[in-house]
């Protein structure tokens, strides 16, 4: 199924191009979006496009953080009917757990993730989808939402320790921090909201089970049209496992409790296999990490599980036809031309 996000992600599109100076109908028209697309909620939208929106956007606007303030300004809008289910949660804890369960309703094409690191809480964003090589503007509208969303739950508590972002700078850090109150910390391993930990155990005054239950069941009806098939799922364990590694099936298979053939023999039937999922997996992040962050190739080739930067320079080649090196120095150019 190609990675979607629903119409509800460009709610105040057409205000927001604006007072950037933009003509959102035209802009729309650019991207082969139907230009009254802001105003169907329900509307599917290619997750490609969406993507390609935002940086077409940040170009015309010369605005490099306009995927940033474009979510501030969209703010929990966005999350439509997800809203009332994570708001009617009893805890802070409970209503992230349905955010992460429910993610997919909004955008197929990413989830989101909490993890304990010691006393600290990280609220991690990641983009599932191989499609788009570069997926800066749209990582950075989602950690801008997602800050709204915690001052939505937490109200004056929500003070973050840490910002990380696994991209490069798009802008000074300081226009950063007056957009934000805080300075990322960027070409880190993955991107995240850190904050106290004590926080998931803020108990939420407005829950009402009542509507909690009305609301959840029918986001669950919704989430059913799309529920991730096995494909998907080994990619994201695949992309959770690299930076450790090289992954090797057995060690899915064990996660999955299933034996490697059975695992196997599953892909198959899906028109797949483990060996092309891991290629696939490895190349949509090589590019990602070529085009939007500044580490060496030699940590690329880490973070992909490969033992040495050779390793991952042939396989590259063979992928793109070119040395990551010169794939990047195209790319560059390719940057600055459509600048113009």
């Amino acid at each position: 199924m190609t990675p979607f996000v629903r119409g509800t992600a460009l709610h105040g599109f057409e205000q927001f191009a604006a007072l950037k100076g933009l003509d959102a109908p035209k802009t729309l028209s650019d991207i082969d979006l139907p230009v009254d697309a802001a105003q169907q909620a329900e509307q599917l939208i290619p997750y490609t496009q969406f993507n390609a929106l935002l940086d077409l956007c940040a170009n015309r606007a010369n605005s490099p953080l306009f995927g940033l303030e474009f979510g501030l300004y969209q703010g929990v809008s966005v999350l439509g009917n997800l809203l009332y289910v994570i708001q009617n949660a009893h805890t802070v804890g409970e209503a992230l757990g349905l955010l992460h369960q429910y993610i997919h309703i909004h955008t197929s094409g990413a989830e989101i993730h909490v993890r304990n690191v010691g006393a600290n809480t990280h609220l991690c964003y990641e983009v599932t989808s191989g499609c788009a090589a570069s997926v800066r503007q749209d990582v950075e509208l989602a950690m801008a939402i997602g800050s709204r969303i915690m001052q939505c739950l937490l109200g004056r508590r929500w003070r973050p320790t840490a910002l990380l972002f696994r991209h490069g700078a798009q802008a000074h850090p300081t226009d950063y921090r007056r957009v934000l109150g805080i300075t990322p910390r960027f070409d880190s391993p993955y991107t995240a909201w850190v904050f106290d930990t004590a926080l998931l155990d803020v108990p939420l005054s407005a829950a009402d089970e009542g509507l909690k239950q009305l609301v959840q069941q029918h986001v669950d009806e919704l989430s059913q049209i799309s529920l991730h098939e096995l494909p998907g799922f080994v990619q994201r364990l695949l992309r959770d496992m690299l930076p450790h590694g090289k992954v090797r099936i057995e060690q899915i298979a064990e996660y999955m409790m299933v034996s490697p053939r059975t695992l196997q023999r599953y892909l198959m039937e899906e028109g797949t296999g483990f060996q092309e999922l891991l290629d696939e997996t490895r190349q949509s992040l090589s590019t990602r990490y070529l085009c939007d962050s500044s580490i060496s190739l030699t940590q690329v080739a880490g973070l992909l599980g490969y033992a040495d930067l050779s390793a991952f320079s042939r396989a590259f080649t063979r992928w793109k036809g070119l040395s990551p090196r010169k794939w990047k120095q195209r790319y560059q150019r390719e940057l600055q031309v459509a600048a113009g």
